[in-house]
């Protein structure tokens, strides 16, 4: 294996080439881990301006922790990066970035009180989804005043009420992993992705989107994660026959599959019909949240 630099935290490491993508293991990004990037789109994104890549770089480090730390495996080319960075679940004030660290600790701890080991902070910032270290001590320090967590050192533990606020806000447990599958165009993709991922984490679960639409293929499912999920919701689509093989793959897991259906394509005729298949239907995305939230909650 050959070493180069993370475009995301500047780490140089072992880079594994898998079809045509590069593997990036051990970097700050994914520790004990690995993220795929599109070997095309490398120097497509360092090509980019600096104030861009400085805003980009910050985002983009902070979800692949995040995401591979929940055990998701991340697989980026450029076209996904605006998509993510403009998301509303990258989280942009001191409050939301200080909650990410909580849910770092919940976690990391099956009980109050166990002891967690951050170090070196300086290789940890992206926790917070911080652009530098001064910002995610302050933000530690922040928690710590509030009585959310105590420090000794590079040791930190939640207390009672850091553990509860934690806990509230994974719907008080663990995140539950979880696919929405759809067949979508980018502005549909991004529509999805601000409007429904929030609510399904509100709901806790971790969700994570695939789109069957002139998507990479590397980008959907295994079998495998497939399994491991809690929950799928399918959206109604006859021209993408593989999301309904991995939809009803997790069906004959015995996992529960959610079907959705926007209005528009019962008018259009772009459906599949099944006696057993009964979904929901929908005019907006805000619509679909409200209804799923109500139904998972």
């Amino acid at each position: 294996m050959e070493k180069k630099r993370c475009l995301f935290c500047s780490a140089l490491v072992y880079v594994e080439m898998d079809s045509s993508y590069d593997k990036y293991n051990d970097c700050y990004c994914a520790p004990n881990g690995y993220y795929s990037l599109h070997r095309d789109s490398y120097e497509l994104i360092h090509a980019l301006s600096n104030p861009v890549k400085m805003q980009l770089y910050t985002s983009l480090s902070g979800y692949i922790r995040e995401m591979t730390d929940c055990g998701e495996s991340v697989s980026l080319s450029f076209e996904d990066l605006e998509n993510i960075r403009n998301s509303s679940s990258i989280p942009v004030s001191v409050e939301e970035k200080g909650a990410r660290l909580l849910q770092y600790l919940y976690r990391h701890s099956e009980r109050v009180g166990d002891a967690v080991t951050i170090h070196p902070l300086n290789h940890n910032f992206n926790l917070t989804y911080s652009p530098t270290m001064q910002e995610l001590v302050y933000i530690i320090e922040k928690l710590r005043e509030e009585q959310l967590i105590d420090r000794e050192g590079m040791t930190f533990k939640l207390t009672e009420k850091g553990w509860s606020e934690a806990a509230a806000r994974a719907a008080g447990r663990k995140m539950k992993p979880c696919f929405v599958l759809i067949a979508a165009s980018p502005d549909e993709f991004a529509d999805w992705l601000d409007n429904l991922m929030p609510k399904l984490e509100q709901c806790g679960y971790l969700a994570r989107l695939i789109n069957y639409s002139g998507h990479r293929r590397e980008d959907h499912p295994t079998p495998q994660q497939i399994a491991e999920s809690k929950l799928v919701i399918a959206e109604l689509n006859a021209d993408a026959p593989e999301l309904f093989f991995d939809a009803g793959y997790a069906n004959g897991k015995k996992i529960n599959v959610v079907w959705t259906m926007n209005h528009k394509r019962v008018a259009s005729n772009q459906v599949v019909q099944h006696s057993q298949i009964r979904p929901i239907m929908w005019e907006t995305t805000d619509e679909l949240g409200a209804m799923l939230q109500q139904r998972l909650g």
